[in-house]
């Protein structure tokens, strides 16, 4: 039997509604991994829904065309709907797809026992009435899928069965035994089944993560989905405002997270992410990246894939460096927060903020200073920065070239060499 979903997503009524969800209810999760395989029954689905499927990735999109839906609910003869994400009391009502949390994963399924009876998945009916489990040619038979659905529907196998796997039709004849395809499992030998199953981390992963910028994302809203995990998603953290921030899941969509720039309003982003284990992965490498020019005003398409360059940075909350003095040039008054946000054998990114201390307008401000021998520039954000020897001029990007009395400015860059220390001979023009 088919059970098909329907996804129809409204982003900004999504950030509205993730706003009221507390975050460490969200985040925290509710029901741990089974403690083995497990058997339970299964149904199969068409496809993703559109334009996203449950974990916030297009069906184009996502890792592997083999793929399941896991219950978003664990409610036996309760077929109640319940908002998502499930929040305080609840969360007692958690199934498998934990509010989102095993988005992501890989599951390793084996075919067991076929129904000889009545399988229909009907409201507080038991499964496989007038009939029995038999063994049949189809038994260990396998497929490796991937988690990228949630079931919530109101039968009984999304209700009252924890273990109930959703499967891509397309994927029932792909089963492998003896080294070779099943074939004809669906439909004749079908009846929803019985499957045996168990999460594993991905198999054969290179590689890195995969980022993209959901439908209607901008500046005002940076929506991105992350994909091709090693060991699933529990988390993402944004850098801005000098300091690592925890990211809000959108929904329980768990491959999708709001995230903030480096700056106020700014499209520049850095972001690090943690796995299934919480432990930020690739340890704790930093991503960073850049609104596409396609999405202004706004990300037009379902999945707007962007490339990134990568830094290793520190698992803690950086720490200032002290404040450099800058000296006037010709008249202006200003004043520079130098920060180091990460750093890394060999190499470092910064938070730099420039502020107007005068009594007039500063007009396309510069900043120029001495950097240290051995420090080069990698690239830089939300300014223009040349650099020649050791020394550097720092310019205002072309949108934010005046700086009212009082205003400020934030840009950074990221550098090879030491990070400490910061620049010296700081002047303003």
């Amino acid at each position: 039997m088919s059970r098909r979903l329907l996804a129809i997503l409204l982003p900004g009524l999504l950030v509205a509604l993730c706003a009221l969800v507390p975050l460490t209810e969200q985040s925290a999760g509710a029901v741990s991994d089974p403690p083995g395989p497990v058997t339970g029954n299964a149904t199969y689905f068409d496809g993703l829904g559109t334009p996203y499927g449950g974990c916030g990735v297009p069906q184009a999109n996502i890792d592997s065309q083999d793929f399941v839906a896991l219950n978003v609910y664990n409610t036996p003869g309760d077929y109640t709907f319940y908002p998502r994400p499930l929040t305080g009391a609840n969360l007692s009502k958690a199934g498998l797809w934990n509010n989102g949390l095993n988005c992501g994963r890989y599951v390793q399924v084996e075919v067991s026992d076929f129904c000889s009876g009545t399988n229909d998945g009907a409201q507080n009916q038991p499964f496989c009435r007038n009939g029995s489990w038999v063994a049949d040619a189809y038994n260990g038979a396998k497929l490796t899928m991937l988690v990228a659905d949630s079931c919530g529907d109101s039968n009984a196998w999304c209700r009252d069965d924890p273990y109930h796997l959703d499967l891509a039709k397309d994927s029932l004849n792909r089963f492998v035994k003896n080294g070779a395809a099943v074939g004809d499992m669906y439909p004749g030998h079908w009846n929803n089944r019985h499957l045996t199953w168990s999460f594993i981390p991905a198999p054969n992963y290179s590689g890195d993560i995969d980022i993209g910028f959901m439908q209607s994302a901008q500046v005002w809203w940076p929506a991105i989905s992350v994909s091709h995990l090693a060991n699933g998603i529990h988390g993402v953290e944004y850098f801005a405002n000098g300091a690592w921030q925890t990211a809000q899941m959108n929904g329980d969509m768990g491959q999708s997270y709001i995230i903030g720039g480096t700056t106020s309003g700014g499209s520049q982003y850095q972001i690090r992410v943690r796995d299934v284990t919480d432990t930020l992965i690739n340890g704790g490498r930093v991503y960073s990246f850049t609104l596409p020019s396609s999405c202004n005003p706004q990300c037009g398409t379902p999945y707007t894939k962007v490339g990134y360059t990568t830094s290793n940075g520190p698992t803690t909350t950086p720490t200032p460096t002290p404040t450099p003095t800058p000296t006037g040039g010709t008249g202006v008054s200003c004043g520079v927060n130098y920060q180091v946000a990460n750093a890394w054998q060999g190499g470092f990114t910064t938070s730099v903020t420039v502020r107007n201390t005068g009594t007039a307008a500063w007009n396309n401000w510069t900043v120029t200073w001495t950097m240290p021998s051995g420090v080069t520039l990698t690239n830089a954000w939300s300014s223009t920065i040349t650099s020649s020897g050791t020394t550097w001029t720092i310019k205002a990007p072309s949108w934010a070239t005046s700086l009212a009395p009082g205003a400020s400015a934030t840009f950074g860059f990221q550098a090879n060499g030491p990070s400490t220390p910061g620049p010296a001979g700081i002047t303003c023009s």
